[in-house]
């Protein structure tokens, strides 16, 4: 699985703004319905359920929100910079500058999986993440975001 199976470039967004990882996870969760066709509420629900079980923080600036529900019909990805860094309770004490949202319909307990584990691998990945920082705008992020994809498929 690559990320571009997971993110289009109308998924990333530079600049996202929250002062909070509440805020931050609603403004995800406004975006991703919008793009998807849903509610809201429902995917804000999701991802807090999911983060009152442990956080999302990974380390090193980066989260990765995610969360099933019945009202996607695939894996898909939404990608943020956000415009200042948040405090989201990460796993060493940082704040987080980079979120990569996934959401799954119910069901797709492997693949959901596969993709949190593609999407970790990249973003653990020092170099990437500092291209990430790095890229002038939404449309180098997703450049950089895919990369690995179209080095691997060629």
């Amino acid at each position: 699985m690559d990320i571009a199976d997971l993110l289009t470039r109308d998924r990333v967004v530079d600049r996202l703004r929250g002062g909070s990882k509440k805020q931050v996870l609603q403004e995800l969760s406004r975006r991703a319905a919008a793009l998807a066709g849903l509610d809201g509420r429902t995917v804000f629900d999701v991802l807090l359920e999911r983060e009152r079980l442990g956080t999302t923080g990974v380390g090193d600036g980066v989260a990765i929100p995610h969360g099933k529900t019945a009202a996607v019909g695939g894996i898909s990805g939404l990608f943020a910079r956000l415009e200042r860094p948040v405090d989201f309770d990460a796993v060493d004490d940082r704040p987080v500058d980079l979120v990569f949202l996934l959401l799954a319909p119910e069901g797709f307990g492997a693949d959901h999986l596969k993709a949190l584990a593609r999407v970790s691998r990249l973003l653990r990945d020092a170099e990437v993440r500092a291209a990430l920082r790095r890229a002038p705008n939404a449309a180098a992020l997703f450049d950089v975001l895919t990369a690995d994809g179209r080095r691997s498929a060629a």
